[in-house]
Order: structure tokens, then C-alpha cells, then sequence
């Protein structure tokens, strides 16, 4: 049975910057082809997403991923019963989340207090509304609110981040939720070495002659590159875990959005560093996810004619062409959104249309696929 599958491509340049720190607070790398590599780190930039999808879905379709799970509980007990005390909302999702085995109850001076998790919990904005409901209503009726009714209700209703990121819960194992999106870590397509910015800074109390020096020195690291990024999305698991055509478009569409447009917000200030693309390339295919970064194994060497940009189009080009022909790997659909003239060696790749018509398409192919009227 065919599937459906959407590999997104970008070629995107960042100034000097330090997007992803490590544990050092160095730029992250990674070796590859021989060299060494700026990297962003696949969690960074689908962090960046699930910010973006705040601006792009409605608060309903989204999730929250905390560990206060006793105090976002809460808040929902107390908004269906306003009557309710505060120390009453917290009893009674500390109940339903130590009923759950997800958390446990902890007293201080006999009085309960907000549960957390051991880990950080995904559940939608829905499942916890429901849960809240369903807490109270227990409540009300004398009974307990079970393990199994928790899990009923955290199980259905997933919010998009969850369907497209994935949930794994480790003490309840058949809520978990499977991924339907996978991120790359991006890579510079050409070799970097990172550089350190030495800054002072100026005590503005500071105003006599004598009192020489600046307050406080310092030095920040940073290197600057050309990103390959990569992510898929397989639209089938999307549509299993959603349960519905048009919020699968919906939730595809956003993805495309907020993937293409976000940009993960490290040093932000010191750097300015938020750019878009210079090139986005979408293929939907019926077989399998194909990561071209092997376009990228031999680093790119900017010319006197040409920069990386440029060239790094003209190598993903071919070598998209290439995989395909040897593989016998025909997309049913492609679509390109490419800046200026140095990117247009992929233009021939696929429809070359203005970013919000490659949402759209994508969009209009995905109901097709899933056998809806556009």
C-alpha cells in the first residue's frame, strides 16, 4: 500500500551567531565528510516549531510539556468550579495524578501540594481539560477517579505537537504516542571553526579618569554557516494519531510554516542571527523518507565566482536527481520556494512557487491522498 511522505529540504544562511550551545557553552558541531561542522541540534529547532505553533493553531490544538503537571491540572479544576479553594483544585489533581501512577503525593505540614512528575509529561490541552472535568466530577460523586479512566483520557484528543513530535510516557507505556515527524540535526555544508568575540563592558558609574577599566570582560564563542536541514513527516502516522482529514492538513501545513520560518533563539540578542531561507524544497513521495545529505559528504569551497549559497544548490540539485534515478524514486509531488538567482538551480526540481503557494499545494495534496474532496 502506497504511503505518503513529505521530505521538506532547506538551505538556509545564519550570520555570525551561536544558535544550539553544548555544555560549555561552545556553538555544537559535528565531524562529518572529514571536517568539522556547525550543527543545530534537532531538539533546538523542534523546540523553535513548537513555539511557532502557538502562532499558527489554536491554543485547543496544542500541548504543554511539564513537569508541574499538579499545577496545570489545577489551574483547569478551578476554572470548571471557581467556589473551589486553591488548596482544593491542587488536592484534587494531586488525587488524579497520584491515582494515575504518574506522579506521587507529597504533604508538607499535612497540607498536599502540587504533584510534579518525575520527568517532563506532553499532554494535550484537551486531555487535561478532560481529566480536570472528570476529576471533579469524581469528586462530586464520591468515587475515585481510576488509573484506567486516566488513561482512556490522556489517550485520545492528541494535541498536533504530540502527533507529529511523539510522546513517551515510561510508566505507562500504552499511552505513548508515536512520532510522526522526524528532524534531522542541520549541518553546515561547509566546513567551520568557531571564533570567540571578546567584549568589555562599561560600568556607567564609572566617570572619573582614575577608575580606568571596564566593568566586567568576557568572551563569547560563534561561528557562521550554510545549513542543509532536513525533516519528514510521515502524513499516514499523522492521520492515525490526529483521526481526522482536515486537522491532519491543518496540522501539516503549520508544520511546514513553522519549520521553514522559525529559528532557534540561542543568543539571540547578542547576534540578531534570525534569517529564512535562501531555498525550501518539498517532496511528497509514496515509499520511503530519503535524507539527501549526502549532496554535502564532500564540504563545499566558495569560488571567487561563487559562494556556498550558490553552489550548494547546484550540488543538492543534482545529487537529488541522482539518488532518485538510481533508486527508480519518482515523487508525486515537489515544490520549490527559491531566493534570487542563486538558488535557482533547484527550480527545476519542482513547481517554483512563492512560499504560501508551496503550503497550499502541499496542503491540497495531503487531502488527496487521504481520499478528501479539496
Amino acid at each position: 500500500m502506497n504511503r505518503t511522505i513529505i521530505d521538506v529540504y532547506v538551505l538556509q544562511t545564519v550570520p555570525p551567531s551561536n544558535l544550539n550551545r553544548d555544555d560549555t557553552g561552545s556553538p555544537k558541531t559535528a565531524m562529518y565528510g572529514g571536517v568539522r561542522r556547525a550543527r543545530v541540534s534537532s531538539q533546538a529547532w523542534k523546540r523553535a516549531v513548537r513555539l511557532a505553533f502557538a502562532d499558527l493553531l489554536d491554543s485547543s490544538q496544542l500541548g504543554e510539556r511539564t513537569k508541574r503537571v499538579g499545577e496545570a491540572l489545577a489551574a483547569r479544576i478551578k476554572a470548571l468550579d471557581p467556589i473551589l479553594t486553591g488548596e482544593a483544585a491542587s488536592a484534587l489533581a494531586a488525587e488524579a495524578f497520584v491515582a494515575s501512577g504518574l506522579a506521587k503525593a507529597e504533604k508538607k505540614k499535612g497540607e498536599a501540594k502540587d504533584v510534579e512528575s518525575g520527568y517532563l509529561l506532553f499532554l494535550s490541552r484537551r486531555q487535561l481539560d478532560n481529566i480536570a472535568a472528570a476529576a471533579l466530577e469524581a469528586s462530586r460523586s464520591g468515587t475515585a477517579l481510576d488509573k484506567a479512566r486516566f488513561k482512556a483520557l490522556a489517550n485520545t484528543e492528541h494535541s498536533v505537537d504530540i502527533a507529529m513530535f511523539g510522546r513517551m510516557v515510561a510508566d505507562m507505556t500504552d499511552i505513548n504516542v508515536d512520532a510522526a515527524c522526524q528532524v534531522a540535526h542541520a549541518i553546515s555544508v561547509h566546513a567551520v571553526d568557531n571564533e570567540f568575540d571578546y567584549f568589555t563592558a562599561v560600568d556607567d558609574r564609572k566617570q572619573d579618569a582614575a577608575e580606568a577599566g571596564a566593568g566586567m570582560i568576557g568572551t563569547v564563542e560563534f561561528n557562521s554557516s550554510t545549513l542543509y536541514r532536513y525533516a519528514t513527516v510521515d502524513v499516514d502516522a499523522l492521520h492515525h494519531t490526529l483521526g481526522d482529514a482536515a486537522a491532519t492538513r491543518a496540522a501539516v501545513e503549520a508544520f511546514l510554516t513553522a519549520f521553514a520560518r522559525s529559528v532557534p533563539t540561542g543568543k539571540q540578542n547578542t547576534f540578531a542571527h534570525r534569517t529564512l531561507p535562501d531555498a525550501v524544497l518539498v517532496r511528497v513521495r509514496d515509499t520511503q523518507p530519503i535524507n539527501l545529505v549526502g549532496a554535502f559528504e564532500t564540504p563545499i569551497r566558495e569560488t571567487d565566482s561563487s559562494g556556498r549559497v550558490r553552489l550548494a544548490a547546484a550540488v543538492l540539485a543534482k545529487h537529488t536527481l541522482d539518488v532518485e534515478s538510481a533508486y527508480g524514486e519518482r515523487p508525486v509531488g515537489s515544490w520549490v520556494t527559491h531566493v534570487g538567482e542563486r538558488t535557482a538551480a533547484l527550480a527545476d526540481l519542482g513547481k517554483a512557487v512563492s512560499f504560501s503557494e508551496l503550503v497550499t499545494g502541499v496542503g491540497e495534496q495531503v487531502t488527496a491522498a487521504l481520499g478528501q474532496p479539496a
